[in-house]
């Protein structure tokens, strides 16, 4: 009698072990707790549907009309909560990654930062880096991080043009760390130290970090290749070729601080780390940057200062030339993902995203708490 009494009341517990056993893993700490994440294609949200899920049909409509009429947009993808709700143009098509390339390495330096692999600490003259024409001293002293948040103070010729630097200020001017300025010897520095360190290439590491565990629908290793002028400066510039709905992936992947469907990819740490604001709005340099409403993390765009609240609170882009972003909205669990093909010469206007957003938000009913970061 005793044994029966017993086993009858342990069923329970073992039946509750049981299911925890086979349960699903819960969310990882930060990740949206009713997000999910796509498999092999995306879940897409149509029709009726959209309204079940908070999103009105005729907005996005007008999404699509604005954007074929009034923008050059080629591809475009919103995902929330882990679902496409609106798309536009070919979001498979695989073409050129201008400067979200910056925003993808920031992302493959985490696990080698958390090994130890790669010391942030550690300086130029350290890793024994030199450049055409060689560095000045005082830039040698630059760090790692310095590299990543785009505040060396090396003001030499970058490999590539697209950046800041017919504004800086003269070379040694600034101790590093002090002097914030967007210039790509940092970012083709940064990637070349990535290389050195790890003893792997950027787009071999993009493979096993992003493209494989996150499943990527349209990765083609083959045709990612670096570029820039080499007589110039010894770093090339790292561009990648991929598609819209695999930039929507990263952007995922960013909203859920690290976390891929129960796994953390990107240690949380550095996830969060790297679109936190180094150099606030009031920093900016040049000057001009100044009168906007972005700060400046690890190689990544933030929404920061008084002009910003609301759905932008918290909220991150990366930005690349002619119309390129993955924005990334976590107070409303959403990620926009952006692209123009610039082999069409095309090129979308920073003014055509905003109008974008602001149909989005409309479409999804975001009550803001003031005007749009841009309207003041």
């Amino acid at each position: 009698m005793t044994r029966r009494i017993l086993r009858f009341a342990l069923a329970p517990l073992f039946a509750l072990l049981a299911a925890l056993a086979f349960a699903p893993a819960p969310p990882l700490a930060g990740q949206c707790s009713d997000c999910v994440f796509p498999g092999e294609t995306w879940e897409v949200v149509r029709g009726p549907q959209l309204a079940l899920r908070g999103w009105d049909r005729q907005t996005l409509q007008r999404a699509t009309a604005f954007l074929r009429d009034s923008a050059n947009s080629t591809g475009v993808v919103v995902a929330h909560r882990g679902r496409i709700v609106f798309t536009f143009g070919d979001i498979e098509e695989l073409s050129y990654l201008a400067s979200v390339r910056k925003s993808i390495l920031a992302i493959l330096y985490g696990p080698w930062v958390d090994n130890g692999v790669i010391d942030l600490d550690a300086t130029l003259a350290d890793l024994g880096v030199d450049d055409v024409g060689g560095l000045l001293p005082i830039e040698r002293q630059a760090t790692v991080e310095h590299l990543i948040t785009a505040r060396s103070g090396v003001y030499h010729p970058a490999s590539d043009a697209g950046d800041n630097l017919a504004d800086a200020p003269p070379r040694g001017s600034q101790e590093p760390g002090t002097y914030m300025l967007y210039s790509n010897w940092d970012f083709n520095a940064a990637g070349a130290v990535f290389e050195l360190l790890t003893g792997r290439d950027i787009y071999d590491e993009a493979q096993a970090q992003l493209a494989i565990p996150l499943g990527f629908e349209d990765w083609d290793r083959s045709i990612q290749r670096k570029s820039g002028n080499l007589t110039v400066s010894r770093n090339p510039a790292y561009h990648f070729w991929l598609s819209t709905r695999d930039m929507a992936r990263i952007g995922h992947l960013m909203l859920n601080e690290g976390g891929w469907n129960g796994e953390q990819v990107i240690p949380r740490d550095w996830a969060r780390r790297i679109v936190s604001v180094v150099t606030p709005l009031e920093e900016m340099n040049p000057p001009v940057r100044r009168d906007g409403y972005f700060g400046y993390g690890y190689m990544w765009w933030i929404f920061d200062g008084p002009r910003v609240s609301g759905p932008f609170e918290g909220s991150y882009t990366g930005r690349g030339a002619v119309g390129q972003w993955i924005s990334v909205f976590p107070a409303l669990d959403l990620v926009i993902a952006h692209k123009t093909r610039s082999a069409y010469g095309r090129t979308t206007s920073w003014r055509s995203w905003q109008r974008l957003v602001e149909l989005l938000f409309e479409a999804h009913g975001v009550e803001m708490t003031g005007p749009y970061p841009w309207e003041r």
